[in-house]
């Protein structure tokens, strides 16, 4: 919703679109910088109810704004307020995936992501829908929305959550979490490289701008299916051959093969999408320590982030047919260069160094002991 609601209230306030750019630029910044120390919070106050504090205090930065630009501030005094919900908000998502990771049960866990995913790419739909229907009854309507939408959300927070507490924060392997977090970060180089570019798109093929949208629609559709499929089959199953689709997706789309290229490409990186997140967020989870889930879950949805920004880039700078490449290499270099996914790698890293530790402070001073004292018996 945030990047057309931008763009209404930018358009209400100078005049011109260009404000709304700016404004989403800084708020996703904000996001971006706010993400890992206000997820490390999240763990430290507990998930719950530093989530409920977040999201009231997007709400009221989000309803600050709004009445700001209904009372035509500067544009400066706006860019400053939009800041306050973009910090905020950044360990949000991350949040709301180290909550589902503390009530859903590990065996119901790759279902729950999968549906999750499906929940998001509909939003992704209906959110430009809900924020065009809202504009009808004026411009700054749809960020009064987007402030109740967190204000209702901050109300379904589960009250009572147990959640771990430890006195020290065990370290994260992250030459473990790398690969997954390369999944993610693939996600969002080549996604967006569909969804930034849909009118170059479509007109590459001669067909008209209303056709844009049909290229969204058919990515969001295929996504949502792939991931519903995901979760009904409810297996755990490696990245490689969703990989494998994005490198086919993109060649496709970039060879521009006429129609069929796009349909089929769009189709397949759509498919991939859902899947691949919910398999690197699974795995994810079972690397992070349980005390240090939001900060761990904010850190991934910041990659994906950087990988959807330097798409867009790529959208911008490079010819259309080769926009799509770079997000295509980076599929073939993670699903396929030296083995980086280990089987077997179930439990987080630190938690099993401990437990080894904890196993052998806990033995019986045992045989060492016992050499010893045979040793001075001797």
């Amino acid at each position: 919703m945030a990047p057309l609601a931008f763009t209404t209230v930018a358009a209400a306030v100078t005049g011109s679109y260009r404000l709304g750019g700016v404004l989403m630029a800084v708020y996703v910044v904000a996001e971006m910088a706010g993400a890992v120390p206000v997820g490390r919070l999240l763990d430290r106050v507990g998930t719950a109810r530093g989530l409920r504090v977040l999201l009231g205090v997007v709400a009221l930065g989000l309803t600050a704004a709004a009445m700001a630009a209904e009372a035509r501030v500067n544009e400066a005094a706006l860019i400053a307020l939009i800041v306050i919900p973009g910090l905020a908000g950044g360990a949000v998502a991350g949040g709301f995936r180290a909550l589902l990771a503390a009530i859903v049960h590990e065996r119901q866990l790759t279902r729950a992501v999968a549906v999750d995913a499906m929940i998001l790419d509909g939003v992704l739909v209906a959110g430009p829908v809900l924020v065009a229907v809202a504009s009808l009854t004026g411009p700054f309507v749809p960020l009064f929305a987007m402030a109740g939408a967190a204000a209702a959300a901050a109300s379904f927070v589960p009250g009572r959550v147990t959640e771990p507490r430890a006195e020290k924060r065990p370290e994260v392997p992250f030459k473990a979490c790398l690969p997954w977090l390369g999944c993610q970060f693939t996600v969002g180089l080549l996604l967006s490289t569909i969804e930034v570019a849909p009118l170059p798109l479509v007109e590459r093929l001669d067909a008209p701008a209303a056709a844009a949208p049909g290229v969204i629609g058919l990515l969001c559709g295929a996504s949502i299916a792939g991931s519903a499929i995901y979760a009904w089959r409810g297996r755990d199953r490696g990245p490689r051959l969703f990989l494998a689709g994005f490198v086919a997706g993109g060649t496709l789309v970039a060879a521009d093969l006429g129609w069929v290229g796009l349909v089929a490409g769009v189709v397949l990186i759509g498919g991939a999408t859902g899947p691949l997140v919910t398999i690197a967020s699974v795995n994810l989870q079972r690397l992070l320590p349980e005390n240090r889930r939001s900060e761990g879950f904010s850190v991934s949805f910041t990659v994906q982030s950087c990988g959807f920004g330097l798409g867009s880039l790529a959208v911008g700078v490079l010819p259309l047919w080769l926009a799509p490449l770079p997000g295509v290499a980076a599929a073939v270099s993670i699903g396929w260069f030296r083995r980086p996914f280990p089987r077997g790698a179930r439990r987080c890293d630190a938690d099993r160094s401990v437990g080894r530790l904890l196993a052998l402070r806990q033995q019986p001073r045992s045989l060492n002991h016992n050499a010893e004292e045979q040793g001075r018996r001797r």
